[in-house]
């Protein structure tokens, strides 16, 4: 079977030269392995993605010489595929709701600071401090039919639970290929930590998928087998290996590229015009000029 790749941005702002260098690094693979290549639109958040940015995304990568297969895969069209997968995760007794607002558990983690360190995930945010998962089974159930806002949370400490120092009980030994590098240069066969993020978010009321959830079901529904994407989602690749083993799903192999930074090394913001690609394109760049600033042949 041929490999499959995929770049799968969010419409949420226009596309910058980060985005133009993994889409192409996507596309050249395919092409040069007899792959295929697709296109997937991450649009699970009402609130920040817009139909006039997917539309720039069609746009912007036809610029640059990118094709793709149809037809476009729209998270927000599959939403019954990721409320099944967090389904099969309950039952597992792995899924739990917290009620916490974000300013709650803002207050919880400066309290918790207050008094000792507290742990930070991979991406420096503070772990989840709740107590939601201790909460009897009564008080649960009367938040939940009063109707207020919760998040549907991963149990990690029952998800990563141990036999033995390497293998959790529910998964075994959980490592990823990896073909690109990580941050501190990690390579090669990679053990992938999942507990050091936390008890991830899988769903709010408000939003019925996560990240983490809808790309390991996404990627395994459209056959992907390599995940070719930036170093800054290295680590998050643990929970994905997590989730991909609980709910049987087949791992691809993945490729961590380095990434394109602005004049004071710091990661491209969709906000940041000077590297956007409808402005560059605006001031008489070229396809050619865009393969040039990534530095790609």
């Amino acid at each position: 079977m041929p490999p499959v790749f995929r770049f799968a941005p969010s419409p949420n702002g226009y596309l910058h030269l980060g985005h133009a260098y993994s889409a192409l690094l996507n596309f050249d693979s395919a092409r040069r392995s007899g792959g295929r290549f697709l296109l997937r639109i991450e649009d699970i958040d009402a609130t920040r993605c817009r139909p006039e940015f997917e539309t720039a995304i069609y746009e912007d990568l036809a610029w640059l010489g990118i094709s793709w297969e149809t037809p476009v895969r729209r998270q927000s069209g599959h939403l019954a595929d990721y409320r099944q997968a967090i389904e099969t995760l309950a039952g597992l007794g792995l899924v739990y709701p917290s009620f916490e607002s974000r300013a709650e558990i803002a207050r919880l983690v400066a309290e918790r600071r207050a008094q000792a360190a507290w742990p930070c995930d991979p991406d420096g945010a503070p772990l989840y401090p709740g107590v939601a998962k201790r909460l009897p089974q009564v008080e649960r159930a009367r938040l939940l039919e009063t109707g207020a806002p919760y998040a549907r949370r991963l149990d990690m400490e029952a998800a990563c639970a141990k036999t033995n120092a390497k293998t959790y009980a529910k998964t075994g030994a959980l490592t990823w290929i990896e073909h690109g590098q990580g941050p501190e240069g990690e390579t090669g066969v990679v053990a992938a930590g999942a507990e050091a993020w936390g008890d991830v978010v899988l769903a709010r009321k408000e939003t019925p998928t996560s990240y983490h959830l809808s790309v390991v079901v996404d990627d395994a529904l459209q056959g992907v087998t390599e995940v070719v994407r930036g170093q800054d989602l290295f680590w998050s690749t643990s929970v994905h290996r997590l989730l991909q083993a609980l709910l049987g799903l087949p791992p691809p192999v993945y490729r961590h590229h380095r990434l394109i930074l602005d004049a004071a090394g710091r990661k491209l913001s969709k906000s940041t015009a000077a590297t956007g690609l409808r402005e560059l394109r605006g001031q008489g760049a070229t396809s050619a000029d865009i393969r040039r600033l990534v530095g790609l042949p």
